[in-house]
């Protein structure tokens, strides 16, 4: 079986070579019930769990009971804190909490590489000449896209180290840019097709193994 290989794009967008990539990253099985598992926990760990109300015990005032135990008519009560009470405490309220999902660090590897290898099997993956944009050019960036004819939304992956390739996309519509450290496989799956800097490709693969 011959290696994967995604086309190297200029700054026009045009088909300038061929970059063979690692077939143990961009040709691995694909799990999807990994892939599954990664997104869910990738998603989760975006949530941040913050959301609180008190419970009547935490909420101020209400120390003696409003009326007497009997002979009133009414419900007997101890407090005005209760949750019946406008003003009161929330029943089993939610509290701060994560909501984070452990995935083990080989089954979240292999869904890095099975998503990876989904966009180099559709054919959605390309790999962009960073050293090509010497300054910021969003119109450049855009028109580079328009000639790829890929479909969005896209995942831009670049090294830090780019900026002028980073700031050209990072105003595009349904254009996301990260870098390899924080390339998430919810990224990947929410994204039609995907672009690598020439340089953040080896630390992609790296990432992957």
């Amino acid at each position: 079986m011959a290696a994967p290989k995604a086309p190297l794009l200029d700054s026009t967008g045009k088909r300038s070579s061929d970059v063979t990539l690692e077939e143990s990253v961009f040709g691995a099985e694909i799990k999807p019930h990994l892939v599954h598992e990664a997104v869910r926990a990738d998603l989760n760990a975006r949530r941040a769990g913050t959301r609180s109300a008190k419970s009547r015990g935490l909420v101020s005032g209400g120390r003696g009971k409003p009326w007497r135990q009997k002979g009133t008519g009414r419900a007997r009560a101890g407090t005005i804190r209760a949750p019946q009470f406008t003003g009161g405490g929330v029943a089993f309220p939610p509290q701060p909490r994560s909501f984070d999902v452990k995935v083990n660090r080989k089954a979240h590897r292999s869904a890095l590489r099975g998503t990876l290898s989904s966009h180099a099997g559709a054919g959605s993956l390309g790999v962009v000449d960073g050293s090509a944009f010497a300054e910021p050019s969003t119109k450049a960036a855009a028109a580079l896209l328009v000639a790829w004819g890929k479909e969005l939304p896209l995942v831009l992956v670049a090294n830090e180290e780019e900026e002028a390739l980073i700031k050209s996309f990072r105003n595009l519509e349904r254009v996301l840019v990260t870098v390899p450290s924080e390339l998430e496989v919810a990224t990947l799956a929410w994204a039609r097709s995907l672009l690598v800097s020439q340089a953040a490709l080896e630390l992609v693969q790296r990432r992957a193994t």
